[in-house]
C-alpha cells in the first residue's frame, strides 16, 4: 500500500510541475511564408508587437531555401544584424517547409528575405 501511495504522489508531482511550465510557456503566433522560385508570395507583412514563429514552406522551388530578418536600416549582408531567432531552425529542402523559433517583435520595420532562393527583400511592419 505504501507503494502504491508513493507512486501516486510522483505522479501527481510530475503532473503539477509539467502544468506550471506549460502556463509560463510563451504563447506566439505562428505566420505562414512561402517561397516559390525567386521570391516569397507575400509581398508585405502587417503585424502587432508580439512573439512569433515563422513557418517557411518551399513551393517547389528546386533548391533548399531559409529565412533571414533584418530591423529596416541595418545592413542586411552583414549577419550581426539579422535576428538569429527568426532563422528557420534548419534549412527548408524543396516541397517541404520548416520553422523558426520564437522571436519577439517591437513596434518598427524589418525586412525579410531569402539568401539561398535570391529573393527580393519584402517589409515587415509591426504596430
Amino acid at each position: 500500500m505504501k507503494k502504491i501511495v508513493a507512486i501516486i504522489a510522483i505522479a501527481l508531482t510530475f503532473t503539477l510541475t509539467g502544468n506550471a511550465q506549460d502556463s509560463m510557456t510563451t504563447k506566439a503566433t505562428t505566420v505562414t511564408l512561402e517561397q516559390t522560385k525567386g521570391v516569397f508570395t507575400q509581398k508585405a507583412l502587417t503585424l502587432t508587437e508580439g512573439d512569433y514563429i515563422f513557418e517557411i514552406a518551399n513551393n517547389n522551388v528546386g533548391k533548399q531555401v531559409g529565412f533571414v530578418l533584418v530591423p529596416k536600416g541595418k545592413d542586411a549582408s552583414k549577419p550581426e544584424n539579422h535576428i538569429k531567432t527568426a532563422y528557420v531552425t534548419k534549412v527548408v529542402e524543396n516541397n517541404t517547409k520548416e520553422f523558426s523559433n520564437v522571436t519577439t517583435l517591437a513596434k518598427g520595420e524589418y525586412v525579410y528575405f531569402c539568401p539561398l532562393n535570391h529573393t527580393p527583400q519584402y517589409t515587415l511592419t509591426v504596430e
